[in-house]
């Protein structure tokens, strides 16, 4: 058993264990200064503006397109896109009962579990793209639909298109598929969103790059090797550091308040 074991992690890319390692600091960080803020009333102008924003949008960002990437290397990508998505309605169910105000409905794990299952149907018919012009029509779409939540599509500051109001209009079922496809209607909240898309084409970015890395072997490459391990162990174990790291700050945070 033990020897499986080292066959097993000797097979894993320890470069990408670090880095979503550190992805995982960088969020548990980011949700402790939110607690703080929103939850504890902490004066923090910056966490209202660009550095909070930028910082957390570096961290899904990491994790959109890891899972992109690493699609390809999954055994049981079905299995695995369920088990995320699975994930992502306990995050829902227990937030809507446990702290209604702060609700986290289709939040990362939502985005990435859809992600998985969609790449799961199509994957065939993507594969027959060759894979740079793939990652880059993949990351082009990204940017033209970044802002589809907020009802237009737009590339720089020479390109913009508003989409039909319409389509953000939806109720009952309707209006939660639209809002998970990226359409949000009026009445919608969330602390945590992230539709279908603009994020599907990021997590397609991934996948059309890792195979662009293996068609031309970079994945041989030393760099791969790079191991930090309390990162990496972090990051062989996201999914339930994910499930597990806001209930452990909410009690640190108690804690530390009722003591000091």
């Amino acid at each position: 058993m033990e020897r499986k074991k080292e066959k097993g992690l000797k097979n894993r890319y320890a470069l990408i264990d670090t880095i979503r390692g550190l992805a995982l600091v960088s969020m548990i960080g980011y949700h402790g200064a939110w607690n703080l803020v929103y939850l504890y009333g902490m004066d923090w102008k910056w966490y209202q503006g660009r550095e909070a924003f930028f910082w957390q949008q570096s961290i899904c960002w990491t994790f959109i397109l890891l899972s992109g990437f690493c699609w390809s290397m999954g055994r049981r990508q079905l299995k695995n896109g369920i088990t995320v998505f699975l994930s992502g309605l306990l995050v829902t169910t227990v937030t809507l009962l446990v702290m209604p105000q702060n609700r986290v409905v289709f939040g990362v794990l939502t985005c990435i579990g859809s992600c998985s299952l969609l790449l799961f149907l199509l994957h065939r018919f993507l594969a027959l793209f060759p894979p740079t012009p793939g990652a880059g029509l993949s990351f082009l779409f990204f940017i033209l639909t970044y802002r589809i939540n907020s009802g237009w599509l737009q590339i720089g500051s020479f390109l913009r298109f508003e989409l039909p109001k319409a389509w953000y209009r939806g109720n009952g079922l309707m209006g939660n598929i639209l809002t998970w496809l990226g359409f949000p209607t009026p009445d919608f909240y969330s602390t945590d969103y992230f539709s279908l898309f603009p994020w599907f084409f990021l997590f397609l970015t991934g996948y059309f790059l890792y195979h662009l890395f293996q068609k031309r072997d970079w994945m041989r490459a030393k760099i791969w090797e790079l191991n930090i391990p309390p990162l990496a162990v972090l990051g062989r174990n996201s999914l339930l550091i994910y499930l597990l790291h806001q209930p452990l700050l909410y009690l640190m945070e108690e804690i530390f308040f009722l003591f000091f």
